[in-house]
């Protein structure tokens, strides 16, 4: 050994304590040894001599070594305490070694002692090393949760207070509109560019709002009315361009009651019903949007299909198109979070989501959500 170890030896016979020395310089241990053999010695030493290691024989005058490791564990000391004692059963050792001895040597096999040694210093220099990780670990994991419960308080307090100057500012586009009226709409375009830009950033800031709530809120799960749903959904995009250009039909057949959670569903229908909008075709003379919903898995499940025959997606863009700031069309008008906040909303479900396009003829969606009763 190369570090210089303080071993304690609670022996009372000077002799044996002698023998234990010679073993250990055998091996070159290089220490200072200290023995004592009475409690209060004993006590003061653990302080006072603050020993690397505890050799101790089991029976002294006034105490024994299940007594001495009591006390060493009292003390909550962190040092390898070894039982150095004569012929004993097999049932002590083993009673040694659940009340939280390290290793026990007999005094006729003396030559195990400095292995005994050596690896119960390294098995607590491990468990040390083990906990100071442990606490670095729940320390960082502690500010973690404070840096995101800051940072979602931030981001739910900024997107409030932006998105209530942006209702106002559309209060006022609409009284514009309306007083314009009595100048021929001589500013009535530009209005409109206002209202749609103002809109857009409406949008981007609830997008921020969704990700932020989904992330934050636990599960709420309550009756779901599918098809009164999807009409709120379309309700609430129905300020798009083109919006009123699209025949939007629904086809809700569920025979049993679906629960789920009514904020997350929304935010995942309402995404992806304005994508539909937003990226139908102006080319084609009728352009379409079905949303359809049926029961699957012995009604274990939801399978919802958003259909429409819109621009379609690019193949090379599939894998792509779930990315956080993705836009797989130089029409994209948005942040690229929608599809983004509807996978991470659906992992929140423990839903899935599938998607078939074909570049020029449109896209559908399905997502499959569980159906799960609140106990």
């Amino acid at each position: 050994m190369e570090e210089e170890l303080k071993i304690l030896m609670l022996e009372d016979v000077p002799e044996d304590a002698e023998l234990l020395e010679r073993v250990l310089k055998k091996e070159k241990f290089t220490f200072t040894a200290l023995r004592v053999d009475e409690r209060a010695k004993y006590t003061d030493a653990l302080v006072s001599f603050a020993p690397d290691v505890i050799l101790s024989d089991h029976s002294l005058p006034q105490f024994n070594s299940i007594e001495a490791l009591e006390i060493c564990q009292g003390m909550q000391l962190d040092v390898p305490f070894i039982v150095v004692t004569g012929s004993v059963s097999e049932e002590f050792a083993v009673n040694c070694i659940k009340r939280g001895a390290d290793d026990y040597v007999l005094k006729s096999n003396l030559s195990r002692l400095p292995v005994a040694i050596k690896f119960s210093l390294m098995q607590h220099q491990m468990q040390r090393k083990r906990k100071q990780d442990e606490e670095s670990l729940r320390k960082q994991n502690e500010e973690l949760i404070k840096i995101n419960r800051e940072l979602d308080s931030f981001v739910y307090s900024v997107s409030h207070n932006l998105r209530s100057p942006l209702a106002s500012v559309l209060g006022l586009v609409h009284v514009a509109k309306l007083e314009d009226q009595k100048y021929n709409f001589n500013f009535s375009p530009y209005l409109s560019m206002i209202e749609q830009s103002v809109n857009r950033l409406d949008d981007t800031i609830k997008e921020i709002l969704d990700y932020s709530r989904n992330a934050r809120s636990p599960l709420t799960l309550s009756p779901i009315n599918l098809e009164k749903m999807v009409k709120e959904c379309f309700d609430k995009v129905r300020y798009l361009d083109r919006y009123a250009d699209i025949i939007k039909t629904i086809n809700v057949k569920l025979d049993i009651p679906f629960y789920s959670d009514q904020y997350r569903l929304t935010t995942i229908l309402q995404s992806l019903i304005s994508n539909s909008i937003i990226y139908c075709d102006d080319k084609k003379a009728k352009k379409m949007l079905h949303i359809e919903a049926k029961s699957i898995d012995h009604d274990s499940k939801i399978e919802i299909t958003v259909k429409d025959n819109g621009i379609g997606i690019d193949n090379d863009y599939i894998n792509m198109i779930y990315n956080m700031f993705f836009r797989a069309t130089d029409e994209s008008k948005g942040a690229g979070l929608g599809l983004y906040i509807v996978k991470e909303t659906l992992e929140k479900l423990n839903g899935t989501i599938f998607v078939d396009s074909v570049l020029g003829e449109g896209a559908t969606f399905v997502i499959t959500v569980p159906n799960v009763k609140p106990i």
